[in-house]
């Protein structure tokens, strides 16, 4: 069965338990797909990569929460009233 791979770094399980820091320096700030038996098992993303991740994550759901309130009244009020 053949698997789509989304990193252009692989590394074995193996590599990664003899020297998990250069596996992940391997990539170049980019993913590296962990293979078990030429399968990929996971994906080792470094910290920036995964934060930015998040931040998109995060985003589409605050953009989706937006579009959803555009349609609604809008109430003005001042700090005031707050």
């Amino acid at each position: 069965m053949a698997h789509q791979i989304f990193a252009e770094t692989t590394a074995s399980v193996s590599d990664l338990k003899k020297n998990p820091m250069g596996t992940v320096a391997a990539g170049d700030g980019s993913p590296v797909a962990i293979l078990n038996r030429n399968t990929p098992a996971f994906y080792c993303v470094p910290t920036k990569v995964y934060e930015a991740m998040l931040e998109r994550l995060d985003d589409i759901d605050l953009n989706a929460i937006a579009d959803v309130r555009a349609g609604q009244r809008v109430i003005k009020v001042t700090l005031d009233d707050l």
